[in-house]
């Protein structure tokens, strides 16, 4: 049933994909986001629904994929494209070497020759594509992010609850396993965790210590929502480095949709560069799936649930900020702390987590009040706003 779900149920990405697609040629389109988003399967309602002739091939393949199957797969879809049109969606382009190049020639050709074939190209991480469409195809694409599910997602294709979003998190494809919390974990791990690390990551990037990358995503997973210097991190964990690789390697995690250092907000740009960085998590399923204990017992820890409650609020930010104009921080000042801070253009929202033991006066909000004077102040949980209702609204919503 799950899976039937997760297949019919369309998101919103699906209306911006086609809705460019319908548009004269102007750009190839980009659909770019962790694994196990959906990027495929919003490709194939999108082709299933468009009027035009469609090809669509996939590199991810045991055979390898070069850049003459990349030109002959091209050169099907321009035999649909004669006439009307058509649409070619080439998933996992950036396991082909030297891929941005043949696109760039091909889709260069067809703008000469006239011929009406519009591009998709499909990546397993913002970070992937990113390697090839800037070096070679500057001025030839459109990004659409393909985020996580949110709790809006996955309240309407499978009626999830707030409290159960915030434990199992936003992999629709792990929905049906969830009656068994050990196999769960493990498809988790196994299916999305280690292959994000052992593959995607380093098919972009050159990662001179994998274990250490591997050890920083399970050392965010343990502190996400706490505050954790470079140096901190350096003595827990193997064979470190130094504090430019660590921040170097969080960048790569943040890229692939895994975990992120937010930035301690100052209102000065170059101060935040500098600053220590919040561990946070993009999807609440890596925590509980890196960790023992069951929904119930988690759930019955006022402690271990407030962490986590925190965490999907900032996924929440973090992951809607990928297509929203605007920034998420924390921010603190000698003992005053605000759990986040969304800013757009000069404006800021500051919000305050109150879940579990986390509770008592708001000296935070009214600290960063007094100094930056945002918006709006919030206070989810704890008698403020509900924690489904904040993560059911759009974050860009708050600015008014």
């Amino acid at each position: 049933m799950a899976e039937t779900l997760e297949n019919t149920f369309k998101r919103p990405v699906f209306a911006v994909l086609i809705g460019r697609l319908r548009e004269p040629r102007r750009f190839i389109q980009v659909l770019a986001g962790p694994r196990q988003t959906g990027k495929t399967t919003v490709a194939r309602q999108v082709l299933a629904d468009f009027s035009m002739p469609s090809h669509y091939a996939t590199a991810d393949e045991p055979l390898l994929r070069d850049r003459e199957w990349l030109s002959h797969e091209w050169e099907i879809a321009r035999g649909k494209a004669v006439g009307r049109g058509g649409v070619f969606v080439l998933d996992e382009a950036q396991k082909i070497p030297g891929w941005s190049e043949t696109v760039k020639r091909l889709w260069d050709e067809d703008a000469v020759s006239g011929c009406p074939l519009r591009v998709v190209l499909l990546g397993s991480s913002s970070l992937l594509v990113r390697h090839g469409t800037e070096e070679s195809l500057a001025g030839r694409f459109e990004r659409i992010p393909v985020t996580h599910w949110s709790l809006a997602e996955m309240q309407a294709a499978f009626g999830w609850d707030a409290d159960r979003y915030v434990y199992y998190g936003g992999y629709p494809g792990a929905v049906s396993l969830i009656g068994d919390r050990e196999r769960w974990a493990r498809y988790v791990l196994d299916s999305i965790i280690e292959p994000s690390i052992s593959r995607d990551i380093q098919l972009m990037a050159r990662v001179e210590k994998p274990a250490l990358l591997r050890q920083l995503f399970h050392l965010a997973c343990d502190y996400s929502g706490q505050v954790l210097s470079y140096q901190k991190m350096l003595g827990q964990l193997r064979d470190a480095g130094n504090t430019d690789v660590l921040a170097g390697y969080l960048r790569l995690l943040e890229g692939a949709g895994m975990a992120a250092g937010l930035e301690r907000f100052s209102g000065s740009r170059v101060r935040q560069r500098g600053s220590i960085p919040k561990l946070q998590v993009l999807n609440t399923a890596a925590m509980t799936a890196t960790s023992a204990g069951n929904f119930e017992a988690v759930r019955g820890d006022p402690d271990r649930w407030g962490r986590l409650v925190e965490s999907a609020v900032g996924a929440h930010l973090l992951n809607a900020a990928r297509t929203g104009p605007f920034e998420v921080f924390y921010w603190r000042e000698g003992k005053s702390e605000v759990d986040f801070v969304i800013r757009r253009g000069k404006a800021t929202v500051a919000i305050e987590v109150k879940g579990g033991l986390k509770a008592g006066r708001l000296s935070g909000l009214t600290a960063f009040a007094r100094e930056h004077k945002p918006v709006r102040t919030l206070v989810v949980g704890g008698g403020g706003i509900p924690l489904e209702e904040f993560l059911l609204a759009p974050p860009a919503g708050w600015f008014g």
